[in-house]
């Protein structure tokens, strides 16, 4: 296994320290996880034949997190992940005003966001580390004092778990993600068309050219977003329509079929080749499929080139825009409450 090596995480950002924590369980699979975006770098996982290879996109060093633009390779999201219409919205009718930074909507928190900051490692051991992040009352235009952990755990039953924790002082918006992009023939290996991939969820929000979602919730059948059996990635990401259109693939967000609040298996995805299975569990009530459409050429690790929908995140969240829907679950976390999200990535090997 080519790992990563910790060396190269050793920075300062912005007056804080960076560093790189390895994981391994007892089966030989590792994770590697930075302060810096709370990122998932890498995970290494073995194919049918026992052959381990890397199946996140991502960079071999820090400086590369931090002097790219990237594209929220393996980041937590937040305050609020995914995209809210014109960077606008109000809470007990008080207005709030956030940066527009993608098109003329907010997306993934904003200009910084979580996953430019450096987070705080509370704990760290072999197999688990605890990071936490405050975030000022004000910070990218959000109102509240927000403190945030994030605790990734690698289990014996070849299990990443994500486990997500937040309070404020303030009513606020709250909907963190993880954003890692896979590829189960392991990264930079080519395309994810031949992935066949299930997604555990009847419905879907369509979004308007901008990738607002309308306030819709729509059947899949008979869509080329219905994956409801295993279904290839590639077989209609290049039909003509019009949703596909609007995200250049897949970029769109999925009700899952189980009770928001409890865990649920929201997808599951076969590489075609090394038979690796990654089925992804979370307590949220959506599931954001994006097919790295806007991503090309990209720098990746050990000198190899990103291409164009050669890696998907399923982005386990609360629906976009839900701040500005009132029908759709509620972001808003109020003094007092607790705001939990467990995201699971459980990975096998299919004969």
């Amino acid at each position: 296994m080519n790992i990563v090596k910790e060396d190269s995480f050793k920075g300062v950002f912005n007056g804080k320290p960076t560093g790189l924590y390895t994981l391994r369980n007892k089966n030989g699979i590792v994770a590697q996880i930075t302060n810096y975006g709370a990122i998932i770098v890498s995970i290494f996982v073995p194919d049918r034949k026992g052959n381990f290879a890397d199946v996140v996109q991502g960079y071999d060093n820090i400086a590369d997190y931090t002097g790219m633009n990237s594209p929220y390779m393996g980041a937590v999201c937040g305050r609020c992940a995914n995209r809210i219409e014109k960077g606008r919205f109000s809470i007990n009718g008080k207005q709030y005003t956030l940066a527009v930074n993608n098109g003329p909507n907010h997306l993934h928190g904003g200009i910084k966001g979580f996953s430019k900051a450096v987070w705080h490692v509370v704990d760290a051991s072999p197999e688990k580390v605890k990071m936490e992040y405050f975030s000022p009352d004000g910070e990218e235009g959000y109102p509240g004092n927000l403190k945030t952990t994030v605790t990734y755990t690698l289990t014996d039953e070849n299990e990443l778990r994500a486990d997500y924790h937040a309070t404020s002082d303030k009513p606020t918006v709250v909907n963190l993600a993880g954003h890692s992009y896979f590829n189960m023939e392991g990264e930079g290996s080519g395309s994810i068309y031949d992935h066949e991939l299930t997604i555990n969820g009847k419905f879907f929000t369509p979004t308007d050219e901008t990738n607002i979602p309308t306030g819709e919730i729509l059947s899949v059948k008979g869509t080329p977003f219905d994956f409801t059996s295993p279904k290839h990635i590639g077989r209609d990401i290049d039909l003509d329509d019009e949703q596909l259109r609007f995200g250049a693939g897949y970029d769109h967000n999925w009700v899952l079929d189980h009770p928001a609040g409890q865990a649920g298996l929201a997808a599951t995805v076969t590489g075609p080749v090394s038979g690796r299975m990654l089925e992804v569990f979370t307590t949220q009530p959506g599931l954001q499929l994006y097919t790295a459409n806007w991503i090309d050429n990209e720098k990746g690790k050990i000198g190899k080139k990103y291409g164009k929908r050669w890696a998907y995140a399923l982005e386990t969240q609360n629906f976009p825009d839900a701040i500005n829907k009132p029908h759709f679950p509620s972001p808003i976390l109020n003094p007092g409450e607790e705001y939990r999200h467990s995201c699971i990535y459980k990975f096998s090997v299919k004969q």
